[in-house]
């Protein structure tokens, strides 16, 4: 955690001290959400270096902040009352230069600076009590639900507004720190492609990411260019590109090692020993419980551990009442590349499942498939997932390391194209579309000598 001292609460708070004990509770919970606290010197450099210029310049310098990088893929900056701010190596990794950094840490700042959190609690808590009081008094249900709905709309509205102030301060602070103010409408732009690049292929993160508590819309990231307008002209301000790069070079990417690594459709576990893989069309994404997927068309799927040592049967397992709408008859013994497994099938709700365990030792693990409207495909799907698994060799697991970003340098006349092939942990397709968002450059760009590049490498 990075800190430019402690806090001192801004007058107009419900009470002093509010606003930091508030943050204080909900920093560990923070925390634990987004996969641990990251820590590495290059990213803490790259902040530090930014933090002091923009605070010196904020609508409150007197404030201090504790800044902290979560070891999380997902592509996140926000604030907590008390000075509490937090970006996700997902984001320092998206980002392509300092001015960058800067737009989303002054935004985030001036959510600070505007007292939004404290506001937003309170109107969160107003919404609250109208909705308790709607309820326990004797209207019908049409009323109730209106009344609710219309405080909903008025909280929905309030953050929009607060997040469009933000955007306003934060261009402003940009610029008045000498970064390119121009900064924060490209970045917008960029966190959008990748947001697209993602949803394509049915990839929707377990924990909430910039732009689903950021809406970001055209008319946004025009009202961020007018913004960075009244400053000045494009070309102004400092991006410190070079300087950005060489502090991210070597920064983890993707999944962190201690909960398995996501290849293209195949999920495999170093300490474990395992690996499976998922259909054509399913993408898989990993989170600290589970590994979840879906292939688009309503088939959801995930895989997770389960400690069996309460069974020698695996089958007392399957009908221990941990599936609900298990068919009786269904169950059935198999066997997964040598290993001991059991499949059976469920009804409920209007779902479909199928549920195979296979299990090593005193671990079972699951996979489950589920689906509104079954059919032979999702029963296809569900086998060739299951029998995919199987244990890593130690020649296998020897050779599995993390993701990484890599700074590395064009040569006169580079292509993109070129320049991707030697991309990992993405399928051969997907590798060209990936560069050009991370480096925010397209198809025709031709580099010069020297140029340096973001690439993801293991």
């Amino acid at each position: 955690m990075l800190q430019n001292a402690g806090y001192s609460p801004r007058p107009g708070t419900l009470r002093p001290g509010l606003a930091a004990d508030i943050g204080a509770r909900e920093h560990p919970r923070v925390v634990a959400t987004y996969g641990g606290i990251y820590e590495d010197g290059g990213t803490e450099r790259a902040i530090a270096k930014v933090v002091g210029r923009l605070v010196a310049v904020s609508d409150d310098p007197g404030l201090k902040y504790r800044i902290t990088i979560l070891n999380s893929p997902a592509v996140n900056a926000f604030a907590l009352p008390g000075g509490y701010l937090y970006v996700t190596r997902g984001l320092l990794a998206l980002a392509n230069d300092t001015s960058e950094l800067a737009a989303v840490l002054a935004h985030e700042m001036a959510h600070v600076t505007a007292n939004h959190a404290i506001k937003r609690k309170q109107q969160a808590d107003q919404a609250e009590l109208v909705n308790r009081v709607m309820s326990n008094v004797g209207k019908s249900p049409e009323a109730i639900e209106k009344a609710i709905k219309e405080t909903q709309m008025q909280f929905a509205r309030f953050s929009q507004e607060q997040e469009l102030q933000a955007d306003d301060i934060g261009v402003r602070t940009l610029g008045a720190a000498g970064y390119d103010p121009y900064a924060a409408a490209r970045f917008l732009k960029t966190m959008g492609d990748f947001a697209r690049f993602q949803s394509l292929q049915g990839e929707t993160s377990q924990v909430p990411d910039f732009l689903s508590s950021h809406p970001n819309t055209p008319e946004r990231v025009k009202r961020a260019i007018l913004s960075a307008r009244k400053i000045g002209a494009p070309g102004i301000g400092r991006r410190d590109k070079a300087s950005y790069l060489a502090d991210i070079d070597g920064m983890l990417y993707g999944d962190d090692p201690l909960e398995g690594f996501i290849r293209g459709r195949s999920f495999l576990h170093k300490a474990l020993g395992i690996s499976f893989y998922v259909p054509r069309g399913y993408v898989p994404e990993n989170s600290p419980d589970a590994v979840l997927a879906s292939n688009g068309r309503g088939t959801a799927m995930r895989f997770d551990g389960a400690d069996l040592s309460g069974f020698e049967e695996l089958e007392d397992y399957m009908r221990s009442g941990w599936i609900n709408g298990l068919v009786d008859n269904s169950v059935r013994p198999a066997t997964v590349n040598g290993l001991p497994a059991m499949i059976g099938s469920a009804v409920t709700d209007g779902w479909s499942f199928r549920i195979g365990v296979v299990r090593i030792g005193a671990t079972g693990y699951r996979f489950i498939f589920a689906s509104r409207t079954p059919n032979r495909r999702f029963v296809d799907d569900f086998e060739r997932t299951l029998h995919s698994f199987k244990q890593l060799s130690p020649a296998e697991q020897a050779r599995l390391r993390p993701l990484r970003v890599k700074v590395v340098y064009a040569r006169e006349g580079d292509t993109a194209s070129r320049l991707a092939v030697g991309m990992s942990g993405v399928e051969a397709e997907r590798r060209l579309q990936l560069f050009m968002i991370l480096n925010q450059v397209n198809k025709a760009t031709r580099f010069h000598k020297g140029d340096p590049v973001k690439v993801i490498v293991d």
